[in-house]
């Protein structure tokens, strides 16, 4: 798994440049949020979990980025995939390269080798999504995939995979027969209930578990009397099910 491909950066330097107001509830809420999905993944017997959300433009990508960090953070070998195949983003929060990537990857015209991104923090490697496919659904539940995923399970100790919203395309669910389960990102003040409730249900479909879900945006007390809304401000509530 060894590549040319290395960048020895701090993690404190990616959390300011994933979120310049991550403040320090925000970094807790991640950390509990690591711990619960440490325990969750333990009971499921698998190190592959996927992030999404219901519709676009929750803060679904940064939050994986920085959830990424908060594992890589405890010494642990961390792999971060962008797996949304139509809109990527990864490539730009950590400012890599994107002409070979998952893609490639998965149509054999890449080795891994050739598309990992290693050490980007020390224990966080990232795989890019690579060149936009025509077929993105096809390719995250084909069995390239499912090897893929229980090939890299075997080396690394967390695999993460950025997915686009599920109530948009069903990339996401594609994944389930590899994956632990998900977590389902919300933003304060811009998801419904309807679309939030519709999501959990085409989750559920496809015989998947919601292992937590994350709210971005949530109000910070600043103090004064007054709240405040931080992009890098983030809730948490921790489920097994989908209820």
């Amino acid at each position: 798994m060894s590549t040319s491909k290395r960048s020895k950066r701090s993690s404190e330097k990616y959390f300011t440049l994933l979120d310049r107001e991550l403040s320090f509830q925000a970094t807790e809420a991640f950390k509990t949020l690591r711990t619960n999905l440490i325990f969750s993944l333990a009971t499921k017997g698998k190190k592959a979990f996927a992030v999404t959300s219901s519709i676009q433009h929750e803060g679904k990508s940064t939050m994986t980025a920085n959830l990424a960090i908060t594992f890589a953070q405890m010494q642990a070998k961390v792999l971060l995939i962008d797996a949304d195949l139509r809109k990527p983003v990864q490539q730009k929060l950590f400012k890599l390269q994107n002409k070979e990537g998952l893609s490639t990857l998965l149509t054999g015209m890449s080795s891994f080798k050739s598309v990992v991104n290693e050490d980007i923090i020390p224990g966080l490697d990232v795989v890019t999504c690579g060149p936009i496919p025509p077929n993105p659904s096809e390719m995250l539940g084909s069995d390239n995939m499912k090897r893929l995923i229980d090939e890299l399970s075997s080396y690394y100790d967390y695999i993460i995979i950025d997915t686009p919203p599920v109530n948009i395309v069903t990339d996401a669910l594609t994944l389930s027969e590899s994956i632990a389960g998900v977590v389902l990102v919300a933003m304060s003040g811009v998801t419904t209930e309807d679309s939030y409730r519709q999501a959990l249900e085409a989750i559920k479909y496809a015989n998947s578990s919601v292992l937590g879900a994350v709210i971005t945006r949530v109000p910070v007390n600043t103090g004064k009397g007054k709240y405040k809304s931080y992009g890098g401000s983030y809730g948490y509530s921790y489920s097994q099910n989908d209820e």
